[in-house]
């Protein structure tokens, strides 16, 4: 355990001395939150006007908060790495080493990941307040299980970025697994809550990764109530189990493919 979170803490330290290009590199977070701001001003004719249960100001905050999981993770960037990883046999440096290479990347990916959501989360709270100028309602006893919600949202994800990474024991290139991924993320995930949708999708969208890794934060922030975080809590936890569970089951499978192929 020391290891790892030894490993966690050298790559937040590591991301410190490039905190200013990371702030900067948010730029592209900030349009996207702009250009949802305008759209979103321009469906709501009123902004006290409720569209299946949402004001203007509860839907701004909702992509917000999504966004900012979303570009906290830098998915893409991690998939790429695991997927160069195994495709180039750089994992079986790994393999003898005295750690898991899946507790490894979590833990890592995880440190770059705490950063990145400290910036970007900064960021979009001074975004909304700007365009709102005001918070959604909530306890500091929300705001600490929004954390919570957050934090497992974050591992879950990265749990099936590296399990989506390493489709590439198998096939040449495990990108468009992580295209098709983020696409859905984007689509039923980032833009709409689950209340957009049709009565007959969502539950199974309500049920899905989808909804612990994107949806069930914002919600939370948007809406809270201590019932809610219970029910999200327990598909978080959940989800947790079972992707790390056949996550690791796939890294082992795809390391004895590996051993028996000769490395």
């Amino acid at each position: 355990m020391k290891k790892y979170l030894y490993i966690f803490k050298s790559e937040i330290m590591s991301n410190l001395q490039y905190a200013f290009d990371i702030f900067v590199g948010f730029i592209g977070y900030a349009v996207h939150i702009f250009i949802f701001l305008n759209l979103w001003e321009y469906i709501y004719s009123d902004p006290n006007e409720l569209i299946n249960g949402y004001s203007m100001s509860q839907m701004i905050w909702y992509v917000i908060v999504t966004e900012i999981l979303w570009s906290a993770l830098n998915g893409r960037k991690f998939n790429r790495r695991i997927s160069e990883d195994v495709r180039t046999g750089n994992i079986s440096y790994n393999i003898n080493k005295p750690y898991n290479y899946v507790e490894y990347m979590l833990s890592s990916h995880l440190g770059i990941t705490s950063f990145r959501f400290l910036l970007v989360t900064i960021l979009g709270m001074v975004l909304g307040y700007i365009f709102l100028g005001s918070f959604p309602e909530i306890s500091l006893l929300g705001i600490i299980c929004v954390l919570i919600s957050c934090l497992l949202a974050t591992l879950i994800s990265i749990f099936l970025i590296i399990g989506l990474g390493l489709f590439a024991f198998y096939i040449e290139d495990a990108t468009p697994f992580y295209w098709l991924y983020s696409k859905m993320i984007l689509l039923l995930g980032t833009i709409f809550p689950v209340e957009f949708f049709p009565t007959i999708i969502q539950p199974i969208i309500k049920y899905s990764p989808i909804f612990a890794v994107s949806i069930a934060p914002a919600k939370l922030f948007v809406d809270f109530s201590i019932t809610t975080f219970l029910e999200t809590l327990v598909i978080q936890l959940l989800y947790l189990l079972v992707c790390a569970t056949i996550v690791h089951l796939f890294y082992k499978k795809g390391v004895k493919k590996l051993n028996v192929n000769g490395g």
